[in-house]
């Protein structure tokens, strides 16, 4: 098994790399998925927030209200502290629990977005990071998802650098370009990947 994590900046395409890396056959583990899923109604996770933040962080259906909860939590460094210790951990079992499951012979992909923020690196065998210039990834948060200039530089600004995350990486994947230049560099990513797993079984 080669358990490969990996990375970008937000807008710089690694949704569509994960996709395509799936595509091929890897088996795709993807951080933010899980923590939406461990604080789900019903959910230790969520029972262990209420606890913590009161109901005010719930919506009427019960549900985590995630906006209101952000602006509890990225305003104050304890308190966004205090959920990490609680989400943190439960994702990590999830995706041991996942990583259990795949064959040895699998390249396992680990989506993290923060894996440069946390210093998450030595975790995996290798890491893969999607690249994006600045000014890439401010016309796709502005042109494709909707945001505001201000609202993407502030995302943008509480990320790692482009040169941090260049640092870790043991593979690149160029995704300044259109959609059409990417599928071939991640079909190579991919091809590498796969040789290194068959080694390694």
């Amino acid at each position: 098994m080669l358990k490969t994590g990996l990375t970008g900046g937000i807008g710089a395409g690694k949704s569509e790399v994960s996709r395509l890396l799936v595509s091929y056959g890897a088996v795709l583990i993807d951080a933010d998925r899980i923590a939406r899923e461990v604080v789900e109604p019903g959910t230790p996770g969520l029972a262990a927030i209420v606890a913590a933040f009161g109901e005010d962080v719930l919506t009427p259906d019960g549900t985590l209200d995630r906006p209101r909860l952000g602006s509890v939590v990225f305003a104050d460094p304890e308190r966004l502290a205090a959920l990490n210790a609680i989400v943190h951990p439960l994702v990590g079992a999830r995706s041991a629990e996942l990583e259990g499951a795949a064959g040895p012979g699998d390249v396992v992909i680990h989506d993290v977005p923060l894996l440069t923020e946390n210093g998450l690196a030595p975790l995996y065998d290798l890491v893969v990071v999607v690249d994006a210039s600045p000014e890439t990834q401010l016309d796709r948060l502005v042109g494709l998802r909707g945001m505001t200039e201000d609202e993407a530089k502030a995302r943008m600004a509480v990320q790692a650098t482009r040169a941090a995350r260049l640092e870790i990486a043991d593979l690149v994947i160029d995704n300044d370009g259109p959609l059409d230049a990417l599928e071939p560099q991640v079909r190579k990513v991919w091809e590498e990947l796969a040789r290194r797993a068959a080694r390694a079984a």
